[in-house]
């Protein structure tokens, strides 16, 4: 099948860029033919974020939204934003000791999976074709230039094998493809690669953030308080938790935990576990229910890390290239503003009768003049200032840096280790002691993965790949005790020892909620995530 344009994902970014492409061919009286491809088994399926919204992308892309239903219907109506001294103990902080970036006013807070549902009405009543439940898994390249992309093979056995219920993968071809896969997208990190998109660039650093929603008695619920905090439990790491007030008497939670951590021992699961038991936390949760869960890379290297986001024949657009803003801990917006840039070079390249196949680096002129690059200048120390003085001091220097400068000191801070590198060895760490869930506030991973929805097809080649399948015994387990165990926060990996024949890692793909976590965090680089047949992994109803 032939399009203009092939967008890959519907997140937030490829779907702000297929409706602001369908509004630039009806401001020219002209047609541009748009398809996205979405890997979920429906268009929110695979969204997950805090999320505290920025509406500023989505006003000047649908101004009339909020005629128009857009699921934004609580406004934030208080910041409270504590440092946890330890497991029973913080300091609340008054606003001269914030970043202002971190207040909200003006903000909602939304469903970032339902605000993708709806964007996703609104690219459909303009013309625009979403297919959910197809993987795209391979890029079509020729000549050095993207010419679409592959969907998967779907009705493969265990060996690559077809089934009777095989049915062939389908080449998707456009004049250009824009990739909106999300954090440490399968194939932009390809495209990364082959185009030598971040040469000079900082390497890439990550968190992973993990999110349960709960409902919770009326008198626990206050709509609009927006609750953050940094300090325990992350001793180990850096990062920082959330708890926000949504509508429906429910409140959202999670913990950041950045991946530049060096302790293998360090679980970001079990951290998040003790997180809820603070009481600053708990208060709002005791006598509620745990009603969903999950978990999800998150790119947060900023300017710094951002790659060149154009080649020939396509774009990386949002949390692909890295545009969150992890100043304002904000991505919705910013991947929401690079998808309408990226779509409105497009369609003047299509408009004026382009055949496809370029690098259109007038891209980089366009984000250069836009507040999507203003935003990222003026936050780009504050992940590496963390990294480097750690939380105390980094978030000293950032509130200095963001209050009184505007983020505009004359030096950047760079942050050049990748995550991965970070990791020390188990003999040189301290071994960390859990407790037990106590299943009223904490539970273990596998009752958490139940909630996420999560499901594959068992008899389908396995979508977690080692590069040589001797390391996770050789080396990982031997020197880091193979943190797998502890990183993925869906089981997925398991060190099973049998009688008479040692350790081995058994991989548990059925449970993968696609986080990408082990293909960023894993000491030797020896996993890879690939797209599983479309349709597969979490069903998040609104996260």
């Amino acid at each position: 099948m032939e399009y203009d344009v092939v967008i890959v994902g519907a997140g937030p970014s490829g779907l702000s860029a297929a409706i602001r492409l369908m509004q630039q061919a009806a401001a020219a009286a002209k047609e541009i033919s748009v398809c996205v491809v979405e890997k979920g088994s429906e268009v929110g399926a695979h969204i997950l974020s805090g999320a505290v919204f920025e509406p500023r992308a989505l006003n000047e892309l649908l101004p009339d939204w909020q005629q128009q239903g857009a699921p934004l219907t609580t406004p934030v109506t208080h910041d409270d934003i504590y440092l946890f001294k330890d497991a029973n103990s913080a300091r609340k902080l008054p606003n001269l000791l914030v970043p202002k970036t971190m207040h909200n006013s003006g903000n909602y807070i939304v469903s970032a999976a339902n605000l993708c549902r709806w964007l996703a009405e609104q690219a459909e009543a303009l013309g625009v074709e979403i297919f959910p439940g197809f993987a795209a898994s391979e890029l079509i390249l020729e000549d050095n230039v993207v010419k679409g992309i592959v969907i998967g093979d779907m009705g493969l056995d265990r060996e690559g094998k077809p089934k009777d219920s095989f049915t062939p993968g389908m080449e998707l071809r456009a004049k250009y493809t824009l990739f909106a896969e999300g954090c440490r997208g399968h194939l932009g990190k390809q495209l990364i690669q082959h185009f030598q998109l971040d040469t000079d660039k900082s390497p890439q650093h990550y968190a992973i953030g993990f999110k349960e929603i709960w409902d919770v008695p009326a008198e626990q619920h206050h709509a609009g308080l927006v609750v953050h905090s940094a300090g325990w439990p992350l001793t180990d790491a850096s990062g920082g938790g959330y708890l926000y007030h949504a509508e429906g008497q429910q409140v959202v939670l999670g913990l950041i935990v950045d991946l530049n951590y060096s302790n293998p021992y360090l679980n970001p699961f079990e951290e998040f576990q003790r997180y809820k038991q603070h009481p600053i936390i708990s208060q709002y949760l005791q006598n509620g229910k745990r009603v969903a869960y999950g978990a999800r890379a998150i790119a947060k290297g900023g300017l710094n890390s951002l790659p060149k986001m154009t080649f020939n024949g396509g774009m990386l657009l949002g949390c692909n290239a890295g545009t969150l803003n992890f100043a304002k801990i904000k991505g919705n917006h910013t991947a929401m503003k690079s998808g309408m840039l990226a779509a409105e070079v497009v369609a003047e390249a299509l408009l004026a009768g382009d055949e496809g196949g370029k690098d259109l680096t007038a891209y980089a002129t366009h984000f250069t003049n836009s507040w999507l690059y203003d935003e990222l200048y003026r936050s780009r120390n504050f992940g590496a200032a963390i990294h480097k003085f750690g939380t105390f001091w980094g978030g000293a220097y950032n509130t200095l840096d963001q209050n009184l400068f505007g983020g505009k000191l004359p030096f950047t801070l760079k942050d050049q280790t990748p995550d991965y590198a970070m990791l020390k060895p188990a003999s040189s760490a301290q071994a960390i002691s859990y407790p037990k869930p106590d299943n009223k506030l904490s539970f273990d991973r596998l009752s958490s993965v139940y909630l996420s929805n999560t499901n594959h097809e068992e008899e389908q080649p396995c979508h977690l790949k080692l590069k040589d399948s001797s390391v996770p015994i050789t080396v990982n387990l031997a020197k880091f005790a193979e943190p797998a165990q502890r990183y993925c926060p869906a089981g997925v990996y398991e060190i099973i020892e049998e009688q008479d024949k040692g350790p081995r890692l058994q991989i548990n793909a059925q449970n993968c909620i696609h986080c990408k976590t082990c293909d960023i965090k894993d000491p030797s680089q020896n996993i890879t995530w690939v797209t599983p047949e479309g349709g597969g992994g979490p069903n998040y109803p609104n996260m």
